[in-house]
């Protein structure tokens, strides 16, 4: 594995960097927290026109053709500046999802609008449990005389589901012993009259909703992937999102980092900078160790990942540890 990144890789890290920097300034994260929509359409409009719903999608889409580590290096830069809005939900979840499991008809119908930013996407799979496990499937999905099924069921915690066009929904259609089998992933237009979506109130204002679907009916041609084997597309999708959520998470704790360094050279305490205290100098020292060994196995991961390796593992570990990281430097 190679830890450097490329030519490429740095231009577009330092590009993203400028832009969110710009665009992106901390007062508009806070007023997006009670903006209803939650992000500014004219940013979202930017981001399109610079191809960034489309990284990593296949250039006969519309897409760039980029790796899931340039995603991530994206995302990485997007988690530095707090980023608002449906981009990880749209692109890192659904759309992978769509890529990975999708018919030729479905990504001629959705990648390109959603490259061009012209289409929301949101992937409902957790429920009452929390669990991110087939076990956890109880929204059912029975045939119905049109050739169609009729989905029932409440999904919790779907990101940014109120301003989604479509919601992947995860639905078991089958019971068995075995509850990997069983599940099939439709896609659903979230303005039928019977989806019903309330916001839940969140601790850090991102916005989470509850979606019912209340006998809702869909086509046969909805379903996503082959039906009763979705579980396969949706333990790849919660795999690789894992994965570039950690590196958005490792952006946003070098930003904190940088925010401490900065605040403990200009805070004078005794008559001298509290960072020339040797007991802050070891708590920046830990923060900068935990977040540097938190980026090489989340960057494993993502390789691993992006050159189709197994990671189930590198996955967890990465989880457990940047979640807890990131959380002690904050």
């Amino acid at each position: 594995m190679d830890f450097n990144l490329t030519e490429e890789q740095q231009m577009l890290r330092t590009m993203a960097r400028t832009f969110l920097t710009a665009e992106c300034p901390k007062k508009l994260v806070r007023l997006m927290v009670e903006d209803k929509r939650g992000y500014p359409a004219e940013l979202w409009k930017q981001m399109a026109e610079l191809s960034w719903m489309g990284l990593a999608i296949p250039e006969e889409y519309g897409g760039t053709g980029g790796s899931l580590l340039d995603l991530a290096i994206l995302v990485d830069e997007m988690g530095r500046a707090c980023l608002p809005g449906p981009f990880f939900s749209t692109v890192v979840l659904a759309g992978l999802s769509i890529l990975e499991a999708g018919s030729d008809e479905q990504k001629r119908e959705f990648l390109p609008r959603l490259v061009r930013g012209e289409l929301l996407l949101t992937l409902a799979s957790t429920e009452l449990s929390g669990k991110y496990a087939a076990d956890a499937i109880q929204t059912t999905a029975v045939p119905n005389n049109k050739n169609g099924f009729i989905i029932r069921g409440t999904k919790l915690f779907v990101p940014d589901a109120h301003v989604a066009d479509y919601i992947i929904c995860v639905a078991r259609t089958k019971d068995t012993e075995k509850t990997e089998d069983g599940i099939t992933v439709f896609l659903v237009d979230s303005k039928d009259p019977n989806v019903k979506c309330t916001m839940l109130k969140t601790i850090a204002g991102d916005k989470q909703c509850e979606v019912v679907f209340d006998n809702v009916e869909v086509p046969k041609s909805s379903i996503l992937g082959e039906i009763n084997k979705g579980w396969y597309c949706v333990q790849t999708a919660i795999e690789k999102s894992t994965a570039v959520k950690c590196a958005e998470m490792i952006g946003g704790a070098r930003q904190v980092l940088e925010m401490t360094v900065a605040y403990a050279k200009d805070r004078i305490q005794f008559d001298h900078p509290i960072g020339s205290f040797q007991v802050i100098q070891h708590a920046l020292a830990d923060m900068f160790t935990d977040i540097e060994s938190c980026s090489l196995i989340v960057y494993e991961t993502i390789w691993r990942l992006a050159n189709g390796l197994p990671a189930s593992q590198e996955v967890s570990m990465a989880k457990a540890l940047t979640s807890e990281a990131f959380k002690k430097a904050a």
